[in-house]
Order: structure tokens, then sequence, then C-alpha cells
């Protein structure tokens, strides 16, 4: 498995100090000369220094490529500058490829659209299959997961072809195609240096796709599991999915997925009946805003799921999908090792999401007495008719001489990183603040609630406890 660490600089000696700490993780480095802040001059001594195989790239900015250079600069710096060796690539776009007449073992012909997915990928490949290049490169924008589909499939078609192709689909919903593409039949894959030094949407840095995802170890018969939802990049469960996967000596790797349509996502990449990629997928966790919807495409769902009406894990066996819900029992279990018994307590719960569903029946289950409060109350009202609790204008909530408060909305994480859902005065007279936001590890809502003289509870323990059991259900193996 091929790691390319692409290296963008504004000058040769900065150039130079990115390269040796990209040698580390890269099999390859490119050195996107486009980056450098004069026309690229003086590489020999930079080039002759370096320990890894090179990629030269000189991109337009119509291509990506990060300041303006005319097509003849490009086309004067590939026929007159650039350095030619049997360690060095040059990565020149398809409009200039058929004016050079470069060593073609050692040429990759790339094409780079950053809005989408374009109506004619067949064509682009066959027009930059027609040159004489070793290696066809094409990267599309993904908008939805989906977008992933065309992109695995040109490296099926290269495949079958006998030619090497390098097929990305960048952003958030692309990453699968960054992880599996090598085990599929990509020449290579890229790798940032650093988590800011990315020079494409959606790259994953070389350390992540070696230490994390276990690139190396990923092939045809590599299990794949994923979570579902949007968003997902600041999730931590592929860090616990993936450790167990390795601790435990499986096969397997588990990715975000990040998810606009789900109907098309399970129908074109989910169900064994319908979906258009040939792969070992195996189970699916379910997180916002999916945990409802993804209901209707399951084939059977657990007595216990369909009580909560939200299913957040998915089993993909004998060509039918399972559906489970293990949110309930992880967010019940760090309460019980903490209160005795819940039987009678009042529990103020704020939201009304398919997380705040698991909660409301699990809380039930231990017979405590659950008061719903939600900034949209007319939103929120089913919810509170289903499970026959009352429901409250949480603007206007005090929860002084509530057992316990929890807070089931994403306010507090992501976007929403430095807010509370309560003001810190609501919270005076609670006993104990549970918040099942686990990234951060403390949000605004626990400080809040500390200073309060409230006992708190993060959502790690929720978070682990309910993965747990998503493992067992995909693997039959104890996470731990």
């Amino acid at each position: 498995m091929r790691v390319c660490v692409p290296v963008c600089e504004k000058d040769l000696d900065a150039l130079r100090s990115a390269c040796d700490r990209a040698a580390e993780f890269s099999d390859l480095i490119e050195l996107r000369l486009d980056c450098l802040d004069k026309f690229p001059t003086g590489l020999e001594d930079l080039v002759n220094g370096l320990s890894r195989p090179l990629i030269l790239t000189f991109r337009s900015s119509e291509q990506g490529g990060y300041r303006h250079s005319t097509r003849e600069e490009r086309k004067t710096f590939w026929t007159s500058i650039a350095p030619r060796a049997q360690a060095i690539w040059w990565d020149v776009e398809g409009d200039l490829v058929n004016d050079l007449s470069p060593d073609w073992s050692r040429v990759i012909a790339s094409h780079h659209d950053f809005s989408g997915v374009p109506a004619d990928l067949d064509q682009i490949y066959e027009r930059l299959a027609s040159t004489p290049a070793a290696v066809l490169k094409i990267a599309v924008q993904a908008n939805d997961i989906t977008d992933c589909i065309p992109v695995f499939h040109l490296l099926e078609r290269g495949r079958k072809q006998g030619r090497e192709v390098v097929a990305i689909a960048m952003g958030n919903a692309g990453i699968a195609t960054r992880v599996l593409g090598p085990s599929r039949g990509s020449f290579l894959t890229y790798g940032a240096l650093d988590d800011d030094r990315a020079t494409a949407p959606g790259q994953l840095t070389a350390r992540k796709l070696r230490s994390l995802y276990h690139l190396d170890q990923i092939d045809n018969e590599t299990m794949i599991c994923g979570l579902v939802g949007l968003p997902v990049m600041h999730s931590v469960s592929p860090h616990i999915h993936n450790s167990a996967f390795e601790a435990k000596g499986i096969n397997g790797v588990y990715l975000p997925f990040e998810v606009k349509d789900v109907n098309q996502f399970f129908k074109r990449m989910v169900h064994p009946r319908t979906r258009e990629l040939n792969w070992n997928l195996r189970g699916l966790s379910v997180t916002a805003p999916h945990k409802q919807m993804v209901m209707a495409l399951l084939d059977w769902i657990e007595s216990d799921a369909k009580e909560i009406g939200a299913v957040n894990t998915v089993v993909i066996e004998n060509e039918r999908l399972l559906g489970y819900n293990t949110d309930a029992a992880g967010f019940i279990e760090p309460l019980l090792s903490r209160f005795e018994s819940l039987i009678g307590n009042q529990v103020a719960l704020i939201g009304a999401g398919g997380a705040a569903r698991a909660v409301i029946w699990a809380l039930q289950r231990q017979k405590a007495i659950v008061t719903l409060y939600a900034r949209d109350v007319t939103k929120a009202k089913p919810l509170a008719e289903a499970f026959n609790v009352d429901c409250r204008p949480l603007a206007s909530a005090f929860f002084d001489g509530c057992d316990l408060v929890i807070n089931a909305t994403p306010v507090g994480s992501g976007a929403y990183i430095d807010q509370s859902p309560v003001a810190p005065e609501q919270l005076r007279g609670a006993r104990c603040v549970y918040d099942l936001i686990y990234n951060p590890a403390e949000t605004r809502l626990m400080r809040d609630a500390k200073d309060a003289g409230c006992e708190i509870l993060g959502g790690t323990e929720m978070l682990i406890a309910q993965a747990q059991l998503q493992f067992q259900l995909w693997t039959t193996r104890n996470l731990l």
C-alpha cells in the first residue's frame, strides 16, 4: 500500500524541512510546486537529497493549484526545468499531457473536479487513458457518500484493463475511497503531513491512515463497519473500534460515513440485494440525524428498538439488514453504577431526537419520572406523547430539586462546542448533570454544573458501553 504525503510550502528551505518530516510515514513524497511563491527553479539539490521517491506537481489554479500560473509557465517547467530521474514521477494535468515528450513510464496524467462528480466521468477516464501515461489519476468532490460509487468503479475498470489508476473522492463524504482505495487497486493514496496541512478536502493524515485505519492490513477480505451520520468526523468511534479490531486480531476496519441521503446510501451501498459495490460490509453505527429514518430501510428490528423507536446499530447478515438499539443499555449502565436505584427519581431530559427516545425508554424501565424539555415544545410533543411524559419549554425551566438533568442534544460539541443548552442559573439545586456528549470530554454544560454544585457525568462511559454491545453484534466478541 503506497501512501504519498504532499508537501506544500512557500520556499525551498521550508519544502526541504517538510520533506524530512514526511519521510517518516510516506512511501512517496509529492512536491506541490504550485505552493512556492516563485516559479519553481533550483530543485536539483532538494531532489537529490531526499530519501523517498518523488511526485512533482505544478498544478494549475483551475485544478486546485495554490497560486495562479499560466499554461505556458507550466509547459515551460515540464519541458525545460523539471528534474528527471528514475525516482521522480511527474503529475501532469490532462490539458498538458499531449504537449510533452517525457519518460511516460514516470508520468501520472491527472484530472481534478472540486465541484462534484462530472457527468462525463467515463469520457474523462478514456481521454486520460488514450495517453501513454503510466498512471491515470482522477479526483472528484464527493458531496454525499454515494459519490464514492463511480470512483470505486473507476478503480475496478482500471484493474480489469490492466491500467494503474488513482481514483479519489475528495471531501469528508469520500473518506472511504482514501482508506479502501489501495486494497481495491489504487496505485496510491494521499495522506497529509499534519491535520492542518491537507492539500485537498477530506485528506486524512498519513499517520492516521497507518496507525488508526491500519491501511497496510486492509485487503478484499477485510470486514468493513462504519458510522452513518451527518456530521461524523468529530466522532471517536473509529478509534474505539479500530483499536478493538487490532487487539482482537480481526481483519476489520471502521470508517466514518458522512451521509446526507440515507435512503440512497442504504439502497446503493448497504443492502446486499441492491448495492452497487462488492465490499464486505458487516455493520453500521447510526447517529444523528438518521436513527429513526433508518428503521424503514431494515428487514428486521429487535423488539426493544421498536419500542424505543430508534436504531443505532445495523448488522448485515445473510442478505438481510438487522436493526438494534445499544444506546439505551449504554446510557443506563453508568447511571446504575452511581445510583443505587432510579425508582422515583425526578429526571429532566433536554432534547427530543433519537438519543432522547432511548433515554426515556431506559429511564422508564428503571421507574424514574421523566419530564421532557425542549426549545420547541411543538416539535417535541410527539415524543412526549409516545412515552406519556410531560413536555415543557426549556427556556423557562429551572431544575432545582431534580435528581438528574440529562443533555441529549448536540449542543456542546461540533459547531456548538462553546455553548450550553441551558443557562448556569437553571442548574442550581440539581443533584447530577449527565451530558451524553463525549467530545469534548468536559463540555460547557458540565463546567457550569460543577460551578453550580452538581455532580457531573460525561458521555464517554455511555459511548464505550454502547460500542461494546455493537462490537459484539458485529463480531460475537467482546470489545475490551
